[in-house]
């Protein structure tokens, strides 16, 4: 049985990991195809995307790169360059492809911005998780639950439309893609908790927070 929750601190502490298979820009149109055909030779991929932070109230802006990743290469699909390809909206929409990610919605909403599509066959970690014992929604949490290590989240507020990504951006949004792959690959050779098994953890860590909130006032 998984961890049900684990704290930043804990987190820190875990040896970092990065994807550390190919990685290809698709920056320009004519290498839309030849990304789309390679990915659709696989039946399960990780996805994320990335956007440009805004530091100033009101201001957004639309999304900026997809990252769509095997087990060991990860196409990023520069948005800010190429717009959203009908190609990948398509493969989005392939119900013969299973997508896994984390807050799946927010990524679909942004790219229908660029081009309306309707997304299928996907999994969000979010939505499954909880079956196997996890409480945590967040990527980098789970990660370190399910496997023991960290991935950073050094680059998160970089600028994902700069003329070039460095190394580390590249790196960065690789791993997320890849890690959400792997976590579900993960998942699926466990054995989901019983109902009653996950409402013990909850009324667990329900009761351990109020413990919590109490012990200072005891102490006053």
């Amino acid at each position: 049985m998984f961890k049900p929750k684990i704290s930043k601190e804990e987190v820190n502490q875990m040896p970092v990991i990065l994807f550390e298979g190919k990685i290809t820009l698709v920056d320009e149109f004519c290498k839309v195809k030849d990304a789309i055909d390679e990915l659709l030779n696989s039946k399960v991929v990780g996805i994320d995307t990335e956007t440009k932070p805004s530091f100033t109230r009101g201001t957004h802006h639309r999304v900026s790169l997809v990252q769509i990743s095997t087990l060991d290469h990860c196409f990023l699909f520069r948005l800010n360059k190429i717009s959203l390809p009908s190609e990948l909206a398509e493969f989005l929409a392939n119900e013969n492809i299973q997508k896994i990610g984390l807050a799946l919605r927010d990524d679909f909403a942004g790219l229908n911005k660029f081009y309306h599509f309707k997304p299928a066959n996907y999994v969000d970690l979010q939505s499954i998780v909880n079956f196997y014992g996890i409480m945590e929604l967040g990527l980098q949490k789970v990660f370190a639950i399910v496997f023991g290590h960290k991935i950073s989240k050094s680059q998160r507020l970089t600028n994902w439309e700069n003329p070039e990504l460095s190394e580390q951006q590249q790196r960065y949004a690789a791993t997320d893609a890849w890690a959400s792959l792997l976590i579900y690959e993960q998942l699926v050779r466990e054995q989901k908790l019983s109902k009653k098994e996950i409402e013990k953890i909850k009324a667990d860590i329900l009761a351990k927070e109020i413990l919590e909130r109490e012990i200072p006032k005891t102490e006053e």
